[in-house]
C-alpha cells in the first residue's frame, strides 16, 4: 500500500483496502517504538534520582511528567488526524520526539530532564494516531485482529522498553539508553515517511471546532464516555504497579541491579501476545464479557502483587495477571469505539486516550507518594481499589444492559 494516497471527502472515508502483512508489521513497531519512548526511565528511576540528587518521590514524577505530557498530546495533537495528511503528521512527530530523547541523554538536572520527557510525551502520540490509521484502513471484519496485532506492538513497545532500558543502562549508563532511542527514532520516521500512504479527511472544520468536536463526540456516544472511565482506571492500575515496582526491587530483600529489574518487563509480554487474541473474540461479539473477566484479573494481580512483597513467584505471577487484565481491558475499549463514527476515529480515541493517560498519570503521582509514605503495601490496597472500582463499573454496566433488554421487550 505504500504510495497510494488515499482520500475522503466531507465525512465519508474511503472504502478500506485492507493492510498487507508488512504493514501491519511496520504499524505495530512503530506505535510500539513510539509509544516506548514514555517507559525508557522507569527501571531507571533509583539510579537517575541519585545522579540528579532527587528523592524518590521527586523521581517517581518524571514518569507524572511523561504522561502528562502524553495527555497533553492526546487533546491537542490526536486530532490532528482528522484534519492532516496522516503520513506527514506521524513522521513530523516522530523527528520531534528524537529531538526530546536527546535533550533527556544532555539533561544536566532533574527540571531540565522532565521538560524534555515532557515534550517526548507530547510528540510520541504518534502512537494513537498510527492505531486509529490502521483500523481505518482495514476492512470491518478484520479491524478487531489488525487493531489488536498493532496493539500487542504497542504493549510490547511498553514492556521491552523496561528490559532494554535496564540492560543498557547497566552496561552503558541510563544517558546511553536515550541517545540510542533517539537515533532508533529518527531512522523509524524516514522508514515511516518512505511506507505509510498518504491519507487525508476534508472534514470542513478548522483547529479550534476541531478540537471542540471531540467534546461533542463524546457526549453524543455514551460508549465512548464509559469506556474511557473503563481505560482510565486499568491504566491508573498499570502505572501503580510500574511506578513503584522499580524501588521495590532494588531495595531489601530482592536488591536487584538495573539489568535485572529491566527483566521484570519481559514478565509482563505475556500479556501483551495476548492482545491479538481477545481482538479475535472481540470480532465475535465478547467484548462485555472479556471486560468483566479482565477487570476482574487486576484485581487478583494485586492480590498476588501484595504477597509479591515478600515473595518472587507471587510477583511474577501478580505481574503476569495485572498485564493480561489491563491488556484485556483496553483492546476491548478500542474494538468497541472504534465502531463508531469511521469518519472521527482520531477524535474518539483521542477522547478516549486522553482519559487512559489522566488516570495514568494520577496513578503514578498517587503511587510515587503512596509508597513513599507506605511501602509496598500502601500501593498494592492502593491497586486494589482500582481493581474493584474496575469490577463495579463492569457490573453496573452489565445490570443497566440487563434493564435495557427488559424494558425492550
Amino acid at each position: 500500500m505504500s504510495g497510494r494516497r488515499l482520500t475522503a471527502a466531507g465525512n465519508t472515508p474511503p472504502r478500506p483496502l485492507g493492510m498487507s502483512r508488512g504493514l501491519v508489521v511496520l504499524f505495530a513497531v512503530a506505535t510500539g517504538q513510539a509509544v516506548a519512548s514514555n517507559y525508557l526511565a522507569q527501571p531507571l528511576l533509583d539510579t537517575i534520582g541519585h545522579e540528579l540528587h532527587v528523592s524518590s518521590g521527586v523521581a517517581g514524577l518524571i514518569v507524572t511528567t511523561a504522561q502528562a505530557g502524553y495527555a497533553a498530546g492526546l487533546i491537542l495533537l490526536l486530532p490532528l488526524g482528522d484534519l492532516f495528511d496522516r503520513r506527514r503528521l506521524i513522521t513530523t512527530l516522530a523527528l520531534i520526539t528524537a529531538a526530546g530523547l536527546a535533550a533527556a541523554a544532555l539533561a544536566p538536572s532533574a527540571g531540565f530532564f522532565m521538560a524534555a520527557t515532557g515534550l517526548v510525551g507530547v510528540t510520541s502520540v504518534m502512537a494513537q494516531i498510527l492505531v486509529p490509521f490502521a483500523a481505518t484502513l482495514t476492512p470491518d471484519a478484520e479491524r478487531g485482529r489488525v487493531v489488536g496485532t498493532v496493539v500487542s506492538g504497542l504493549l510490547l513497545g511498553i514492556l521491552l522498553a523496561r528490559t532494554i532500558s535496564g540492560l543498557v543502562a547497566q552496561v552503558a549508563g541510563w544517558r546511553t539508553v536515550y541517545w540510542v532511542a533517539a537515533i532508533l527514532m529518527l531512522a523509524q520516521a524516514v522508514l515511516l515517511w518512505a511506507k505509510l500512504p498518504t491519507y487525508r479527511q476534508h472534514v470542513g472544520l478548522t483547529y479550534p471546532r476541531l478540537l471542540s468536536s471531540v467534546l461533542k463526540i463524546a457526549r453524543a456516544e455514551p460508549v465512548v464516555r464509559r469506556r474511557a472511565l473503563f481505560g482510565a482506571l486499568s491504566f491508573g492500575a498499570f502505572s501503580v504497579l510500574w511506578t513503584t515496582l522499580a524501588f521495590l526491587l532494588s531495595g531489601p530483600p530482592y536488591g536487584y541491579s538495573e539489568g535485572m529489574i529491566g527483566l521484570f518487563g519481559l514478565v509482563g509480554a505475556a500479556g501483551a501476545i495476548t492482545a491479538s487474541v481477545v481482538g479475535r473474540f472481540t470480532d465475535k461479539g465478547w467484548s462485555h464479557r472479556l471486560t468483566g473477566v479482565s477487570a476482574l484479573l487486576l484485581f487478583v494481580g494485586y492480590l498476588l502483587l501484595w504477597l509479591g512483597g515478600s515473595s518472587l513467584a507471587a510477583l511474577l505471577a501478580g505481574v503476569v495477571v495485572l498485564d493480561i487484565g489491563w491488556n484485556g481491558v483496553h483492546i476491548t475499549n478500542q474494538s468497541e469505539i472504534f465502531r463508531l463514527q469511521p469518519e472521527a476515529r482520531s477524535r474518539v480515541n483521542a477522547f478516549y486516550m486522553t482519559a487512559c493517560f489522566a488516570g495514568a498519570a494520577a496513578g503514578s503521582a498517587v503511587a510515587a507518594l503512596v509508597y513513599e509514605r507506605w511501602s509496598w503495601d500502601g500501593v498494592c490496597a492502593l491497586g486494589l481499589a482500582i481493581g474493584l472500582a474496575s469490577l463495579a463499573l463492569w457490573a453496573f454496566g452489565a445490570r443497566e444492559r440487563t434493564s435495557v433488554v427488559a424494558a425492550a421487550r
